[in-house]
C-alpha cells in the first residue's frame, strides 16, 4: 500500500524537462505559476544534472527551484523519484521504449502519471499490467494528456453533456473534424509511430491492437466503426473529410473514457475523426491525397524529439475541432473545440501541465485511465480559464 502523499516533498515533478517538450512544461509552470499563492511545489528531473541546471537558467525559473536527477531504465531511480511527489509528468517517450519503468514505480507506489502517449499498443499493455496494482494504490495513470487526445477526448465529453441537455439522451454517432489546424505534430509523436511499426514487424499481433477501436476497453466490444479512412464529403459542413493522423489513438481514448465511466455515451455509440479539406472536386483531390499520405504522415524528414518550432511558430499555431453529434431523426448539433498555439508542442506542453494541478484535487479512484475519466469537466475548466482553450455550443 502506498505511503500518505500529504507528506511528500513535492506535488509535481516534471521528468524529461531537458527535452523540447519537457522544457515547455517547466516554462509554462515557472511563468503561470510561480508567483501565485498556493502555487504547486514542483521540481524539474531528467538524466544528467548540469542539462538541468541550464534549462533551469534558460526558462528563467528561480535558482532555487529543485532538480532530480534519475536514468529511466532504473527501476530503483524511478521508485525512489515517484515516492518524492504527488504526481509525475513525463515527456520521456517514446514511452515503449523508455516509460516501463517509470510507468510501473508510479503505479507501485500511489503516485498520479499524466504522459503524452500515443502508443495504443503500450498502452493495452500496461492496462492488464498496471490497472489493479494502480486501483489498489490509488495511482491515477493518466495517458495521452496532450493533443493526442484531450482536445478530442474532452470534446466528445462536452458534446455528449450538450446532447443530454437538448435531447435527454447522449448521442449514438458523433463525427470529430479537424476544421483547421496550423502547427506541426511533435518529434516524440514521429518516433513513437516508428517505434511502434518497428514492433509491429516483431509482433503482427499488435498490427490487430491497431485496428481495434476498443483495443482499450478491456473485455467489451462496441458496435462496428467507421474507418475515417476513406474520403467522404459532408454535406452538414460543406466540406471534404480527409483521414487524420492521430484518429487511431484518440478515438481508443474516446471509447475507453466511455468505458470506464460506465458507458454514458452508450453501449451504441459509433465515433470517428478526419480532417475537413475544401468544397468541391479540389476538396475531393485533396481528401483522396490524405489517404495515400497515411502511409508515411510525416514525410521523408519528420522532425526528431527534442527538434522543434520556434517561439513564433508555437504562438501563431492553432486548431479548430467541430464534434457533429447526430440526435433524433435528422437533428443535429455542432460543438466546437479551439486551441491557441501549436497543437504538437505550444499547447500540448499546457495540457500536459494543467492535466498534472488538476490531478492534485482530484478525488477519482486510482487506474490506469484517461484525462476525460479521472478529471472530466474539472480539466475542461482548467484548460478554458489558463490554457486558451475553448469548448463552446455552436448551434
Amino acid at each position: 500500500m502506498a505511503d500518505s502523499k500529504e507528506t511528500r516533498e513535492f506535488d509535481i515533478i516534471v521528468y524529461g524537462a531537458t527535452g523540447y517538450t519537457g522544457r515547455l512544461v517547466a516554462e509554462y509552470l515557472t511563468t503561470h505559476y510561480g508567483n501565485r499563492d498556493n502555487a504547486p511545489k514542483w521540481a524539474m528531473a531528467g538524466r544528467n544534472q548540469a542539462k538541468l541546471e541550464d534549462v533551469r537558467t534558460l526558462i528563467g525559473a528561480p535558482d532555487d527551484t529543485p532538480l532530480v536527477v534519475a536514468d529511466a531504465d532504473s527501476r530503483e531511480a524511478m521508485e525512489a523519484m515517484a515516492k518524492r511527489t504527488k504526481v509525475v509528468l513525463t515527456t520521456v517517450g517514446p514511452y515503449q521504449l523508455y516509460g516501463d519503468e517509470l510507468v510501473a514505480a508510479c503505479a507501485r507506489v500511489g503516485t498520479d502519471y499524466a504522459d503524452l502517449c500515443g502508443e495504443p499498443a503500450w498502452m493495452a499493455d500496461k492496462i492488464e499490467e498496471l490497472h489493479d496494482i494502480a486501483k489498489e494504490s490509488g495511482a491515477r495513470i493518466t495517458f495521452s494528456s496532450g493533443f493526442d487526445s484531450i482536445p478530442f477526448d474532452l470534446g466528445v465529453m462536452m458534446t455528449q453533456k450538450a446532447a443530454k441537455e437538448r435531447w435527454g439522451k447522449p448521442s449514438n454517432r458523433i463525427k470529430g473534424r479537424v476544421r483547421a489546424m496550423a502547427g506541426t505534430f511533435s518529434g516524440g509523436t514521429a518516433a513513437s509511430l516508428t517505434a511502434t511499426m518497428k514492433a509491429a514487424a516483431k509482433n503482427p499481433s499488435i498490427f490487430k491492437t491497431l485496428a481495434n477501436p476498443f483495443a482499450l476497453t478491456g473485455d467489451f466490444e462496441g458496435p462496428s466503426q467507421p474507418s475515417g479512412m476513406v474520403p467522404t464529403y459532408e454535406s452538414g459542413l460543406g466540406k471534404w473529410a480527409a483521414p487524420f493522423v492521430m484518429a487511431p489513438i484518440n478515438t481508443k481514448n474516446v471509447h475507453r473514457t466511455n468505458y470506464l465511466l460506465g458507458h454514458p455515451y452508450g453501449e451504441d455509440f459509433k465515433y470517428d475523426e478526419m480532417m475537413l479539406t475544401s468544397p468541391g472536386d479540389a476538396g475531393k483531390q485533396m481528401a483522396e491525397a490524405a489517404v495515400a499520405m497515411m502511409k508515411n504522415p510525416f514525410g521523408a524528414k519528420p522532425p526528431k524529439p527534442g527538434e522543434g518550432p520556434t517561439a513564433e511558430e508555437r504562438e501563431n499555431g492553432f486548431y479548430d475541432v467541430v464534434f457533429v453529434a447526430h440526435g433524433p431523426g435528422d437533428e443535429t448539433l455542432n460543438f466546437g473545440v479551439k486551441g491557441k498555439y501549436d497543437p504538437g508542442y505550444g499547447s500540448t506542453s499546457r495540457m500536459l501541465a494543467e492535466t498534472g494541478i488538476a490531478l492534485l484535487s482530484s478525488d477519482a479512484e486510482g487506474g490506469v485511465g484517461t484525462p476525460g475519466a479521472f478529471l472530466g469537466e474539472a480539466l475542461v475548466d482548467r484548460l478554458q480559464e489558463h490554457a486558451e482553450i475553448s469548448f463552446t455550443l455552436e448551434n
